[in-house]
């Protein structure tokens, strides 16, 4: 029997990314009806995320190692360079997984591939209904939160989770205020392949600009993440492919070898956002409805996992799933580490973003700190991690 107004469902979910779809695939679990609305897209642009360890393992409880195996690399070292031209430069710092008692700190995978994995899984889900309309109206009401759009018939859920992005409808209906910012860069991603073996190790160059990051694929391929100031992002995203590897070779300092690029490339203008509340009226937010911040230290989509992560464990054992108690739960459960990595990201991109002595002498003693002191190293690499969707 469909939904209606007077028969509600537990769940709906808006928005059908990869932090969505990671919802209703782990909120549909315990019997909950659940339903995902909003189109799947698989747009390839050359992003990846790399699925940090505990991400992976909250992946791989819904079923997904196999698939996803197929199209990742793991990422066994990561490499630190300051490339900042600072007065206070220091050697390389490299993390390997082994010193945590890890094979790999995580996988990286294509968006697209990921995105397509998730959809095919929860497309074999009982009782997860998929719905592509988009919805264009959410209206709070008393023991319920009604939706309606395009393509399908008006809904009503005990429970409405928003995982529609920076502009999210769903934070907007709930009157959670959030702080929105712009940093002066703007990111280019692409994927290449390249003559030399990564050995599957991330590397990722701390410029005036902003970070220059290169991470392992399968094969000999890796991803790029490179931002930069918006005026020679133009330029530089106007080269054609060849002299665009050219450049991006002489970036990372030939690290990888000659490189070609691998499909199409991706020009995203970068900020921030932070938000008061995580969840509020029957609504919560996860993902980039919740926080968005830089690429650096592969903490983004990790986090958005972790909100599910979260999620989860505040609906378990209850009644209602939009409950007081949820929605209490939920917000606790994430203020702290949100607002703490923000922070963290935020301050590291700012110091990079600056040339003052102060901030340049913060920065090279504390990579000097992590050279050299092996438990304050492998501490960080452990809250690094932490940014994955432990269960």
């Amino acid at each position: 029997m469909s939904a209606t107004i007077a028969d509600p469902i537990d769940i709906a979910i808006v928005g059908a990314g990869a932090v969505g779809l990671a919802a209703a695939l782990a909120l549909s679990r315990e019997g909950r009806s659940v339903a995902l609305l909003g189109p799947v897209a698989t747009p390839r642009d050359g992003r990846t995320v790399a699925l940090l360890d505990g991400s992976w393992r909250f992946l791989t409880d819904l079923g997904l190692q196999d698939s996803l195996l197929e199209k990742s690399a793991p990422l066994a070292t990561m490499r630190l360079v300051d490339d900042s031209g600072s007065l206070f430069r220091q050697p390389p710092v490299e993390f390997r997984a082994s010193e945590i008692g890890l094979e790999a700190f995580g996988w990286n995978v294509e968006n697209a591939d990921l995105t397509a994995i998730l959809a095919e899984k929860a497309a074999t889900i009982p009782g997860l209904r998929l719905i592509p309309g988009l919805v264009r109206a959410i209206e709070p009401e008393a023991r319920s939160v009604r939706l309606s759009g395009e393509g399908f018939a008006p809904l009503a859920a005990r429970l409405v989770v928003g995982a529609d992005g920076r502009n999210s409808q769903v934070r907007a209906a709930t009157g959670i205020e959030a702080r929105d910012w712009r940093y002066p860069q703007v990111a280019l991603t692409a994927i290449f392949e390249h003559r030399r073996a990564h050995r599957e190790t991330s590397t990722e160059f701390h410029t005036r600009q902003g970070p220059c990051t290169i991470v392992p694929l399968p094969g000999r391929r890796s991803s790029l993440v490179w931002l930069l100031e918006p005026e020679e992002a133009e330029a530089v995203a106007s080269l054609d492919d060849a002299a665009f590897a050219l450049r991006v070779e002489r970036q990372l300092q030939s690290l990888l070898g000659a490189m070609t690029v691998q499909g199409p490339r991706g020009k995203i203008p970068m900020g921030g956002l932070s938000v008061e509340r995580f969840a509020a009226g029957r609504m919560a937010l996860v993902g980039e409805a919740a926080h968005v911040f830089p690429p650096i230290g592969a903490q983004g989509l990790n986090l958005g996992l972790r909100d599910v992560a979260a999620l989860h464990d505040a609906l378990a054992g209850a009644f209602d799933a939009g409950g007081e108690s949820v929605i209490a739960d939920y917000d606790q459960a994430r203020r702290t580490d949100v607002r703490l990595r923000t922070g963290a990201v935020d301050v590291l991109n700012r110091t990079l973003l600056t040339d003052l002595l102060p901030a340049d002498l913060l920065r090279g003693a504390g990579l000097l700190a992590l050279s050299s002191i092996g438990p304050l190293r492998r501490f960080v690499m452990r809250q690094g991690l932490a940014g994955g969707a432990e269960r």
